[in-house]
């Protein structure tokens, strides 16, 4: 993979250790050991009494003992707790070793403070501990779950530089992040990259790969690598089945999707709740809601409950279909197994209500969702100030709009499109150039679509000029103007007689 043109990145690191306070002179000391075993306690107060002890005990005990103790808490996800201890330990004197540090490091990093790991990394290089492959990768994943990829690349290709050789865990790291940013070219590059330095990548790389190349409907090439997969002596696992099962009813490939299912039972592959959900989100989407059904109820007598996913998708279908009261009855049958309504499922009957014209069942819905501490989302919101302006029922439509920006999550283009478009159709006018003037200083950018309803609401209002000089000011912008525009314009055109 190639390297990124950044400045040394290990050095710069080194360089901004002064932005953690603590660990210093309890590093110079260090030794690199690994605790064979863990301290046993039943909760965190246990825990606490036992650190008491330790840190005031003289001598004090080795950092392998405190270890001991503080892998048993970053498995019970106390991380806030253990980055405590540790600072308790360098004031008491307690010298770090490296296992010590990367359990710092993973809790930073899992705590969304990456950049205070990358600062416990900057102490070990100055005080002379010697990081390894694990220090790395936590600090890459830390760097790809906080979407910093370009830095995680940075840093992994720093590590090959300084001689620290990455292990198939580290790999699979930055192949997970490839994915997670959808660039398909290089995600198959650094698989190749792998083989080329000697690490035979398993079914959890394959199965990045394969996932991303379906997620970008690449599914000809995701079958050739899970040929190629099977081919090396692997056994695929039901996350890459369903990753190639979700792509195949995406792409309408729903013979081919069959044919994966039988493989699949054929080779002892157990179907899974993802599984079920995928099948029955593809018959929902091809309107079968029948088979939709049955699906459901065979998952049922296998034994495998439906999650909240698996309601919401049938859920969504019967609103779809304007069958609400149906809809309404699978909530009922979700709070009878115990899985709580979140925004998914409340935006869907939203929708359902709205498409029935019954906005005051939908604005019941809403409160009821708020009620019940489930926040709308922007989503939610845009699905009810579309149902208003359908409605021609637009003052509560900008009502909603102000009580959003006052109290919501902020308005979004597609809300700002929403009610502008509402706003043309009902001919309100200046209304609608008085929202692009919020749209604009609430710091958005009008998009394609915000252009084309200004565009298009201008010329069905007979505001041809003020049509004309917009659709220069676009040309002027350099925006993309596709063959939507110009019909808008000529339309308006036409209309007048010109």
């Amino acid at each position: 993979m190639g390297k990124l043109h950044s400045p040394s990145f290990l050095p710069s690191i080194v360089n901004g250790v002064r932005h953690l306070s603590t660990l210093n002179s309890s590093l110079s000391s260090s030794v690199k050991r690994t605790p064979k075993k863990h301290i046993s306690f039943d909760n965190v107060d246990d825990a606490l009494a036992l650190f008491d002890k330790m840190i005031q005990k003289y001598p004090k005990p080795s950092i392998v003992e405190f270890t001991k103790l503080l892998a048993p808490l970053v498995r019970m996800k106390r991380y806030s707790l253990v980055v405590s201890m540790c600072s308790r330990m360098e004031l008491s004197g307690v010298s770090h070793n490296v296992y010590s540090l990367n359990i710092l490091v993973n809790c930073f990093c899992q705590l969304g403070r990456v950049d205070f790991g990358l600062s416990v990394l900057g102490k070990m290089l100055k005080f002379g501990v010697e990081p390894d492959v694990v220090t790395f990768s936590t600090l890459i994943n830390g760097l790809v779950k906080a979407s910093k990829f370009s830095l995680a690349v940075s840093l992994f290709d720093e590590m090959v530089e300084k001689g620290y050789q990455p292990d198939l865990i580290t790999y699979n790291i930055i192949l997970n992040g490839l994915s997670k940013i959808g660039d398909t070219d290089r995600a198959v590059r650094f698989l190749r990259l792998m083989e080329e330095r000697g690490f035979k990548p398993n079914v959890v790389a394959y199965g990045t790969v394969i996932d991303c190349l379906c997620k970008n409907g690449l599914l000809e090439e995701a079958l050739h690598h899970f040929s190629e997969l099977k081919v090396k002596g692997n056994r695929p696992n039901i996350v890459i089945y369903n990753c190639l099962l979700h792509g195949m009813c995406n792409l309408g490939q729903q013979n081919e999707a069959r044919r994966l299912l039988n493989e699949m039972m054929d080779s002892n592959i157990s179907l899974n709740v993802i599984t079920y959900s995928i099948l029955i989100n593809a018959y929902c989407k091809e309107g079968m809601i029948l088979e939709a059904i049955d699906s459901f109820h065979t998952m049922r007598k296998q034994g495998i409950e439906p999650d909240v996913v698996t309601y919401n998708i049938l859920l969504d279908a019967y609103c779809k279909e304007g069958m609400v009261p149906k809809a309404e009855d699978i909530v009922e049958m979700m709070r009878k197994q115990g899985i709580k309504p979140d925004v998914v499922t409340y935006t869907a009957l939203i929708e359902g209500h709205c498409l029935q014209n019954k906005m005051d069942k939908a604005l019941g819905v809403s409160q009821l969702m708020i009620k019940e501490g489930c926040a709308p989302n922007v989503h939610s919101y845009n699905v009810l100030i579309n149902g208003y302006c359908k409605a021609k029922r637009l003052d509560e439509a900008i009502e909603l709009f102000n009580e959003m920006s006052r109290t919501g999550p902020s308005p979004n283009n597609v809300i700002y499109n929403t009610l502008m478009q509402g706003m043309f159709q009902l001919g309100r006018v200046t209304a609608a150039c008085k929202l692009l003037g919020k749209m604009f200083a609430s710091g958005l950018v009008p998009c394609q679509v915000t252009c084309t309803i200004l565009l298009d609401g201008l010329c069905k209002s007979g505001k041809l000029k003020d049509a004309l000089k917009i659709f220069q000011a676009m040309r002027n912008s350099g925006l993309e103007l596709d063959i939507i525009f110009y019909n808008v314009l000529i339309n308006g055109l036409c209309k007048v007689g010109l």
